[in-house]
């Protein structure tokens, strides 16, 4: 079984899918499997050893100029061969990407719509090039698409190469609904068109599974639920003892949260509710995550509402951590925090930290719910409400019994459900039940 997966890159920031992506394939290899990585548009990023390939397929610069240039999309091939390969490489995509983070998704309307058009788009040359290389060099049985926003490559994959189409769903509504018309209405069109290409699609959850079957207009039945897996190395093999690490700090009680600095992540919120924590409690905030240029402007109003709250001393911004980095914050810490605004398709920051064995704090919408056992690894607030937010942090603070068995059983939780193996076992299953449909 040959096993290809196509994944988005984050230009150098860390990003779930990249994430989600990568250690998916790796433990894949793990089980062994004959599964490559590949990158699209821009190289990945992961906090963990990256195993993506080379090779860039619909690399961003020639995507971006075939849709903005007309002359690029007829270009001869001898000159498109060259100047392609050049356009394509690792580190100019590299460099690009580190300057082009003040994109918003609200400018991207016609470059969306169009590479969801697939081979009748304007980077049909680039599904083409894709195409050819898969079908003559790497012959998948399986392509693995990391979001719905690929979906216009599947039509022509699978025509090409005969191979069992898979999408996994990342929270692409995210993106999209901040797409203004008259975009957003062909996007969504095109989504559901093209969805009935792919043969089966996978959710990290059950809820999210839910919306998106109603937002691609699918049967349920074609989304497979394969929870996110952590792989273990650097994690506790024993849920840790809260109530000592408190005693060796001296009493001071620590709040950790970990996500991009973006307003759907919600960490507005959490500073918002930080007077409300600290107001009887010796208690500090850290925070840490990715930046984005076009969010810059978010974290500095975050970090000035700090200073008017009068709690910037008690709130530290770590910005993007490595992940020895992530495992120090996620070993320092008596509760996790991740307020988000927007109900989230994958949550894996609460993930690791169920793994971490630290009960979590988080809002009653999108996956939640269901990572958090019915409150059982954690307490669940009423979105966007930063008192109602500061209440569930504020219990766990002051309830080191509650604390400890959250934790206790959210670690449980981790090794029962959220294993790299069991993650890499759920989608093998999965591939080989597709590969045994008739076509």
């Amino acid at each position: 079984m040959k096993i290809v997966h196509i994944t988005a890159g984050a230009g150098g920031r860390l990003c779930g899918s990249c994430l989600h992506d990568n250690a998916l394939v790796r433990s894949l290899r793990t089980r062994g499997l004959d599964a490559i990585l590949v990158p699209a548009y821009v190289p990945t990023t992961t906090d963990e050893e990256n195993i993506a390939i080379e090779r860039i397929v619909m690399g961003g610069v020639n995507v971006w100029l075939e849709e903005h240039i007309p002359l690029f999309r007829q270009m001869p091939r001898f000159l498109d061969s060259t100047l392609g390969r050049l356009l394509d490489s690792r580190w100019l995509l590299t460099w690009l990407s580190s300057r082009t983070g003040s994109t918003r998704p609200a400018d991207l309307g016609p470059l969306t719509a169009s590479t969801l058009a697939g081979e009748q788009g304007h980077q049909r040359k680039e599904v083409e090039k894709l195409v050819a290389w898969l079908s003559a060099e790497v012959r998948p049985d399986v392509v693995h698409l990391s979001n719905a926003l690929l979906v216009g490559l599947a039509r022509r994959v699978k025509q090409a190469t005969g191979a069992r189409i898979i999408c996994s769903l990342s929270g692409e509504d995210i993106f999209i609904e901040q797409i203004p018309a008259p975009h957003y209405g062909r996007i969504r069109e095109l989504l559901r068109e093209r969805a009935a290409d792919v043969d089966q699609f996978v959710a990290l959850n059950h809820s999210f599974a839910e919306f998106m079957a109603d937002y691609l207009a699918v049967p349920i039945e074609t989304i497979s639920v394969i929870p996110h897996g952590v792989d273990r190395t650097g994690f506790p093999a024993v849920a840790p003892d809260l109530v000592a690490r408190r005693r060796v700090r001296g009493g001071r009680l620590v709040v950790g949260s970990l996500a991009r600095a973006c307003p759907e992540k919600g960490l507005e919120q959490l500073v918002r509710s930080l007077p409300l924590i600290a107001l009887d409690r010796d208690v500090e905030v850290l925070a840490a995550g990715a930046e984005v240029d076009a969010e810059q402007g978010y974290l500095r109003r975050c970090l000035t509402l700090a200073e008017d709250l009068g709690v910037a001393d008690r709130f530290r911004w770590l910005g993007q951590v490595d992940r020895p980095g992530k495992l120090r914050l996620l070993e320092s810490i008596d509760v996790f925090a991740m307020p988000t605004v927007f109900p989230e398709a994958k949550g894996i920051p609460v993930i690791e930290a169920l793994a971490a064995g630290v009960p979590v704090v988080a809002p009653a919408h999108g996956t939640f719910p269901e990572l958090l056992d019915n409150e059982r690894a954690g307490l669940l607030h009423a979105p966007g409400d930063p008192a109602d937010l500061a209440r569930a942090i504020g219990r766990l603070l002051d309830d080191e019994e509650l604390a400890s068995r959250c934790g206790w059983h959210g670690h449980e939780l981790s090794l029962a459900r959220h294993t790299a193996d069991q993650m890499a076992a759920g989608h093998e299953d999965l591939y080989t039940q597709v590969l045994g449909r008739p076509s």
